[in-house]
């Protein structure tokens, strides 16, 4: 029901905004202000956009958005609406986002992304 709707997409959320915060990233929206179902990611500095976009795309057929207006250029946004909202598909953005980000020469502790995430999950459980 609508109520394990709601619940699976939190538990989603957190366990990856917290793998992106093991990789260095930061949300660009303030935790009380946050959805669930779209998540908004500030881009490092030094790192090409378009370029992390594209391999995303190209060698994991995983399409993350880009930024609107103001936002171009400075945040992906990265959905987990319906039946998107899955563990798997978590795990599947994380390990993409993460080989994507080295490519590009971002320092990425490997498996750190994955390992806050399952300890979100388990703390949840």
């Amino acid at each position: 029901g609508l109520e394990a709707a709601i619940a699976r997409h939190a538990r989603n959320h957190r366990a990856l905004v917290a793998g992106l915060e093991a990789m260095g990233l930061e949300m660009a929206v303030a935790t009380p202000w946050r959805l669930p179902q779209l998540n908004a990611v500030r881009i490092p500095d030094g790192i090409d956009d378009a370029a992390v976009r594209g391999r995303l795309l190209r060698d994991f057929d995983l399409e993350i958005g880009a930024g609107l207006g103001a936002l171009a250029g400075k945040t992906w946004r990265i959905g987990l609406m319906g039946y998107a909202s899955r563990q798997r598909n978590v795990v599947f953005c994380l390990n993409a986002l993460e080989a994507a980000l080295k490519h590009e020469g971002y320092g990425v502790d490997t498996g750190a992304a994955l390992e806050a995430a399952a300890a979100s999950w388990q703390a949840a459980a």
